[in-house]
């Protein structure tokens, strides 16, 4: 019989569509199956620095968010409490306040916490775990580079964005002879650079784990001009390591802009750059979000209920497992530069610059 009464759920780290979905179906879940109260905390594990700031979710309280893009609890990337930011005369000071955080959980009446969040945030809930609060996570990046997971939701949202817009500049870059690049996210991952950029029809991809030089790059823009194509579309993830020729500073500049530029030089084209940004983490989620979204908040509490803390919902082979959370932290998942995706891009004449 479990002894659960009480259950919190956090989110934390960058939003991604489908977070709401989360949110929804565990409290549906440990309200209606299990007869729990569940307690929303807000703005990741700060809801539990500031205790006063967490409320109770109730039906009411999720009915209608489904759709909605988001978190109806806040978010933050900063709010680590094994390393807490405070000021002590003029000077910034970390601080190790997670016991604090352990003992306001309790004091809340919370049994065990549902951790929705990417590896800086499965890494804190493991540690706090460690600790002896009773943890369960649930992974979302729109970025798809955690390792324990197949996919994760608010990808596939991601994807429909990116690709809308890739079908819009096709159509400006045809009708004025451009080279258009597109910077999509990713971070230090080219998931979404390589699935938007097939799924969007684009002609050169370059993501970080393929080394590429412009030379390359123009090189093969030259070539299909040679062939009668008089426009090509740049898609670009954020993270691209950029090339010796590149001596630009890129903290001062989108990494799409630099690469625009240097093309605009070698290629002595037009160049177009679109930085899509925040755009993707954005909007209402995607169907197949939804349902992810929904079978891991379902699977969390399903966990809490058989006592399996320390681990995380993943998505295999199509089924919902659980995961050692220290087995699902600390390495990303990269785009292999040998893997089917990439030789499918290069089958149907995508290039890599390289």
């Amino acid at each position: 019989m479990s002894d659960i009464r009480c259950i919190g759920i956090a989110t934390g780290g960058g939003d991604a569509p489908g977070l709401n979905a989360v949110i929804r179906a565990a409290t549906k879940a440990a309200i209606l199956k299990h007869q729990w109260k569940v307690i929303g905390i807000p703005d990741g594990f700060d809801g539990l620095i500031w205790p006063e700031k967490s409320f109770e979710l109730t039906l009411d309280k999720v009915s209608g968010i489904l759709p909605r893009g988001g978190t109806i609890l806040g978010t933050t990337n900063r709010g680590n409490p094994f390393r807490y930011k405070s000021t002590n005369d003029g000077q910034t000071v970390l601080s190790d306040i997670s016991g604090q955080v352990i003992a306001n959980s309790r004091k809340l009446g919370i049994d065990a916490i549902i951790t929705i969040g990417g590896d800086g945030s499965q890494t804190i809930g493991h540690e706090l775990f460690q600790k002896g609060l009773k943890i369960v996570g649930v992974p979302k990046t729109i970025d798809n580079d955690l390792s324990a997971t197949e996919l994760t939701f608010g990808f596939d949202t991601a994807l429909h964005t990116v690709t809308d817009a890739i079908d819009k500049i096709h159509t400006t870059g045809a009708s004025h002879h451009r080279v258009m690049v597109v910077e999509v996210m990713g971070r230090d991952c080219g998931w979404i650079a390589l699935a938007g950029g097939i799924a969007g029809g684009a002609h050169i991809i370059l993501i970080p784990e393929i080394p590429f030089t412009i030379k390359g790059v123009c090189d093969f823009i030259a070539k299909r001009e040679q062939g009668g194509r008089d426009f090509t579309i740049v898609v670009v993830a954020e993270g691209v390591k950029t090339p010796p020729e590149l001596k630009e500073n890129r903290r001062n500049n989108p990494v799409g802009n630099l690469i625009g530029n240097a093309i605009a030089a070698g290629s002595h084209k037009e160049v177009r750059v679109s930085v899509l940004g925040h755009i993707q983490r954005g909007g209402s989620p995607s169907p197949f979000d939804r349902v992810l979204a929904t079978r891991f908040g379902v699977s969390a509490v399903e966990l809490i209920a058989r006592g399996e803390f320390g681990k995380m919902v993943a998505l295999r082979a199509s089924s919902i497992v659980a995961v050692n959370m220290a087995d699902a932290i600390g390495q990303l998942k990269s785009v292999r530069p040998e893997g089917e995706l990439v030789r499918t891009a290069r089958a149907i004449g995508i290039g890599f610059g390289d």
